[in-house]
């Protein structure tokens, strides 16, 4: 059914749970994982000029330990990948990635905090709402 599926991971400790997932789907497909780790951009906004090359550095190499480790799992199953590591608006880039690569499912986690969605807005909804094909969401509870 899926040939291709899109997890875009941001490193963190859920993101492993939704890349076991992510995984079992693809090697279920038999499908091409891509591993996607975007690099926030808005974060260069409040930082002085002289610090912006360090911290995006710093994001770049965690964003490449994020996508390295999802590929090594998917490895481990058998599962083919693709990695890319991209810089912009997590959700807008998420969904173009999706477009212009022609993903047919997009396997993500969701953090669950209300904070979060109530002052910055939840990546997971933003694409959920823009995405151009089936967006899973996997909660932090599972």
């Amino acid at each position: 059914m899926y040939e291709t599926i899109l997890f875009p991971t941001d490193g963190s400790d859920h993101a492993a749970t939704v890349a076991d997932h992510a995984v079992a789907i693809a090697a279920a497909s038999d499908a091409t994982l891509h591993v996607l780790s975007i690099v926030d951009d808005r974060a260069f906004l409040v930082l002085d000029d002289d610090r912006v090359e360090r911290v995006r550095d710093d994001l770049e190499a965690s964003a490449r330990e994020a996508i390295d480790d999802a590929a090594t799992r998917a490895a481990g199953s058998g599962v083919e990948t693709e990695t890319a590591v991209d810089t912009g608006h997590p959700a807008e880039r998420i969904v173009e990635y999706a477009a212009a690569t022609d993903v047919d499912l997009i396997v993500m986690g969701t953090s669950g905090d209300e904070y979060e969605r109530n002052v910055v807005g939840s990546v997971s909804q933003r694409v959920v709402r823009d995405a151009p094909v089936p967006v899973t969401t996997v909660g932090p509870d599972v």
